[in-house]
């Protein structure tokens, strides 16, 4: 999990208590027409402004009358006290399950959580943080953050905070993020248990703005070969993809591959905005179309990009969505990238963010989007059946959508042609150019308990802090030949997996321990070069993760086909 400042995923613009127990009946009876204007003079306002019309009011206020008695009856007569908050919060989500899957309602603490994940920073203490055995971990203090500057350390059990217990029981990650997040420059007091101490330390650290970053990766593979990763599209990614291009340019870059895997979206401008880096001239990138006209747009290249010329590969999978398929659609559509890995997610439907009055926020689909070639990306789904909707990737793997690039079913209904004439398919995601299987010759059950139990990430934390002072005192080439995780180490981890109740299975442990071996590695690289890395990349991490990921290796070997697409040499599809 990380920090005080977590960004899992990102509900952007493409795509992005009370009381329980009592009820005061004059404090209801005044909340009940507010809540009701959330609900539904909000509606009002959205449906009056937004789509307009006589008819649409008439109908709003029947519903409002009908909804405000039924809610006012239950208040006074119902046989149990009853909180009308919660009762509003799920009648506005329950109604939103009939339109998409992906128009949505949240409370204000959640839409204030899910706003921060598209910002570009939070304010809180900056550390990442691991929950294990209803522990808090440190795993590591952000780089020149004000927990560093404190002298917290990687492996540091937070027990309280403000005096107020932190640990025993069952801790969720809403309530670290609540307990360490404030605002700029209020003070807390965390009292810290650290290893080989027999007596806890109080450190009194002042919260600051902790800066939180899009862009992953940005390294030189070879002498001419670059790799970004962005893991998904806030506010800062636009700037900070322009700085690593322009970083490897200067290092002698002449070929790219951009890695958009697992990334789920966000701002739409800042999708295409890196996608005109690449196409050269006035060309579509991407349109929109709504009910009406008011929702329409036409997105095109009116920039000199950095990379208008040059070999690019793209990666992306079942978790790239969003921003990530307007991005790969564009160069797809354009042959201006070679597209290579897994069919992407298919979310092709545009969220406006309207926030209410109480702080809550309404995430109302306003318009579908469309590739250069006219594609809707958007996958199919049934309103009100969700649950279908949310199992497509499940199913995508029961049909061996994975493993085998024959299994990808389009609809030969919804058939598009590129610039140079290839074919491309709409109604459900990217489909690439190139597949490239998962691989999962090294997942295991075995693997899974490790996971699950944390003894990776722990075993990592241990071996750096071992071997700190040396380690940081090496460059990485240094680093990436004299650190091997040996089959003592090894032997070890098991002893720990074993002790930790997780029975031992060679030929699963025979399977992963490879994997094992690279993660650990990769972990401690994290730990040890984070004070030197830039702008929040961890390129010493994907570096050590490279060596191992399939995708990764299969991609480096198609740069000679990217080069023969980008000059139209490559006019058909190839697996």
């Amino acid at each position: 999990m990380d920090g005080d400042g977590n960004a899992m995923k990102t509900p952007g613009t493409p795509d992005g208590q009370g009381n329980k127990n009592r009820i005061q009946n004059d404090k209801a009876t005044v909340r009940i027409p507010m809540l009701l204007g959330i609900a539904l003079a909000g509606g009002m306002l959205i449906g009056a402004t937004f789509f307009g019309g006589t008819r649409s009011m008439n109908n709003i206020g029947r519903g409002y009358g009908k909804y405000k008695e039924i809610l006012q009856l239950i208040e006074n007569n119902y046989v149990d006290t009853v909180n009308t908050d919660d009762l509003v919060d799920y009648s506005i989500t329950k109604m939103l399950e009939r339109l998409d899957p992906h128009t949505a309602y949240m409370n204000p603490q959640d839409a204030v959580a899910a706003r921060a994940q598209l910002e570009g920073g939070f304010d809180g203490i900056g550390v990442e943080f691991n929950i294990y055995k209803d522990t808090v971990y440190v795993v590591t203090p952000l780089a020149g953050g004000p927990s560093e500057t404190a002298g917290i350390q990687s492996g540091d059990k937070i027990i309280k905070v403000d005096d107020k217990p932190l640990a025993g029981g069952k801790i969720e990650n809403s309530a670290v993020f609540k307990a360490l997040r404030g605002k700029k420059g209020t003070d807390v007091r965390l009292t810290i248990l650290r290893k080989g101490d027999k007596q806890p330390k109080d450190f009194t650290i002042t919260r600051d703005r902790i800066p939180t970053y899009s862009v992953d990766a940005a390294y030189m593979i070879d002498a001419k070969t670059g790799y970004i990763k962005i893991n998904r599209f806030s506010e800062t990614t636009y700037d900070e993809f322009k700085t690593a291009l322009a970083s490897l340019k200067a290092k002698g870059m002449t070929q790219l591959m951009m890695d958009l895997r697992n990334n789920p979206g966000g701002y739409m401008d800042r999708a295409t905005n890196i996608a005109d880096e690449f196409i050269s001239g006035n060309k579509l990138l991407v349109y929109t179309d709504g009910k009406d006209n008011r929702y329409d747009r036409k997105t095109m290249a009116h920039i000199a990009g950095q990379f208008e010329e040059g070999a690019l590969v793209v990666l992306i999978d079942e978790g790239s969505a969003s921003a990530s398929e307007i991005v790969s659609g564009a160069l797809q559509d354009h042959d201006r990238a070679l597209i290579a890995g897994r069919r992407s997610f298919g979310k092709g439907l545009v969220q406006m963010p309207v926030t209410l009055s109480d702080g809550s926020e309404l995430r109302l689909t306003i318009s579908r989007y469309y590739t250069p070639s006219g594609r809707s990306i958007q996958k199919p789904y049934v309103p009100g059946q969700e649950g279908d909707y949310e199992k497509d990737l499940e199913l995508r793997s029961k049909r061996g959508e994975y493993y085998i690039a024959d299994s990808i079913k389009n609809d030969p209904k919804l058939k598009f042609k590129t610039d140079g004439g290839r074919v491309v398919y709409g109604g459900g995601g990217i489909t690439p150019d190139y597949f490239i299987p998962r691989d999962s010759t090294w997942q295991t059950a075995y693997l899974v308990q490790l996971y699950g139990k944390n003894i990776i990430r722990e075993f990592a934390m241990e071996y750096t802090n071992d071997n700190r002072k040396k380690l940081e005192k090496m460059s990485f080439d240094e680093f990436d030949k004299a650190v091997i995780i040996n089959d003592e180490q090894m032997n070890r981890l098991v002893k720990e997996a074993t002790s930790e109740g997780i029975k031992f299975n060679e030929k699963e442990y025979n399977r992963s321990k490879n994997y094992i071996r690279t993660q650990i590695k990769a972990l401690v690289a994290r730990s040890v070069f984070q004070k030197t890395s830039k702008g929040g990349q961890n390129n010493e991490f994907f570096r050590i993760i490279a060596q191992s990921d399939d995708t990764y290796q299969k991609a480096l070997k198609l740069f000679d086909r990217a080069n023969k697409l980008e000059h139209g040499a490559m006019t058909y599809n190839q697996k």
